[in-house]
């Protein structure tokens, strides 16, 4: 069951949106969490045209179109409101998503969102402290986290130490199924790098 309240204001709105679309038979809108439960989180809406369903979807009927929700959002998206309110310049869609920062990683959660979670609430705020941040690119095939480092970690010359000794460590003693990280951060741009 999706908790989302799209008002009617809102539903009006995205269906006059979805009518100026070319080709808009059966196209609906596409609703999830970017980066779920972390400090990164966004929540988004975008259309989703026939044949760009994804499998899993929760479709909801709404005015006109439907709905498609990420299964993996869904838990992040409790208690969302998206709201439309008309003003002199047009008007503005508002997505208030309360939970979509919120950590809910269990064991069975997907990997992305794990490593994720280890690197927003245990990582992140170590490298912080330099001015730093590391982030997940994807993770390969062959189950290789790549990581790509911003902010005070990006040309820093400890950084080889800080992957190996202290993020290789920790993400691969909380998720044993990883086999490796690997840092596709160009360093050579030593600009805001921490000495």
């Amino acid at each position: 069951m999706v908790n989302v309240d799209i008002t009617e204001a809102a539903q009006d709105y995205l269906k006059s949106l979805l009518d100026k679309q070319k080709d808009n038979d059966g196209i609906g809108i596409r609703m999830f969490v970017a980066n779920p439960g972390t400090s990164q989180a966004e929540t988004c809406i975008a259309y989703c045209r026939p044949g760009e369903e994804k499998e899993g979807d929760v479709i909801v009927p709404l005015k006109g179109f439907n709905a498609h929700f990420e299964e993996r959002s869904i838990p992040f998206l409790e208690d969302a409101k998206v709201d439309y309110s008309p003003d002199r310049m047009g008007g503005q869609l508002t997505i208030r998503a309360p939970n979509s920062k919120m950590p809910q990683v269990t064991d069975d959660s997907p990997l992305d969102d794990r490593i994720n979670y280890v690197l927003y609430n245990d990582v992140n705020p170590s490298l912080a402290s330099h001015g730093g941040n590391v982030s997940l690119v994807e993770v390969t095939p062959d189950m290789i986290a790549v990581l790509k480092f911003g902010g005070g970690c990006q040309g820093c010359g400890s950084v080889a130490i800080t992957l190996k000794q202290g993020i290789e460590v920790q993400l691969m003693d909380k998720l044993p199924e990883l086999k490796g990280i690997r840092d596709v951060t160009d360093h050579t741009d030593r600009s805001n790098a921490y000495m």
